[in-house]
């Protein structure tokens, strides 16, 4: 079996919107996913955030794996916040508050052994991920969905 990808909120907001820009981007990996057999996860916290203006039942959860939170994922958020905070200073970010959410799914996404890729829509969350990757080694690759999944796979579309 293929390593996964752990779909973040953004994912969900474009894919469970058919009048969104990056719609189309969203459907594409889906249905490559799918396709392909490549396992696709869903954090407890993406299920929160989500539902903070969704219902649970419009994700589409008959297709996707869900991780909840555990200890091992908060040992790790603790490992990626303190590097990200002492260096915070090399961020760009728009307003923003740098733990709360992604640092907890990227530490869920890098403790996950099946997890390979993050997929995110989130250009702040990538910036986040970037220092990380300078700063450590995480086990998974960050997906930008404004990529379509033909560039990011080298698929070629027919």
């Amino acid at each position: 079996m293929h390593k996964g990808v752990l779909l973040d909120t953004s994912f969900f907001l474009r894919f469970l919107n058919e009048r969104d820009p990056l719609f189309a981007n969203a459907d594409g990996y889906f249905r490559y996913f799918i396709e392909n057999d490549i396992p696709m996860y869903i954090s407890t916290i993406s299920i929160g955030e989500y539902c903070v203006r969704g219902t649970v039942d419009e994700l589409p959860l008959r297709s996707l794996k869900v991780l909840t939170y555990n200890i091992d994922h908060a040992k790790r958020t603790g490992v990626f916040a303190n590097l990200i905070f002492s260096n915070k200073g090399r961020l760009k970010l728009n307003e923003r508050n740098i733990i709360p959410n992604d640092t907890k799914l990227f530490a869920t996404a890098d403790v996950e052994g099946e997890v390979a890729y993050y997929l995110s829509s989130d250009g702040e969350s990538q910036k986040i991920y970037e220092l990380l990757k300078q700063l450590d080694s995480p086990h998974f690759q960050f997906i930008n969905l404004y990529n379509p999944y033909t560039s990011v796979f080298g698929v070629l579309p027919f």
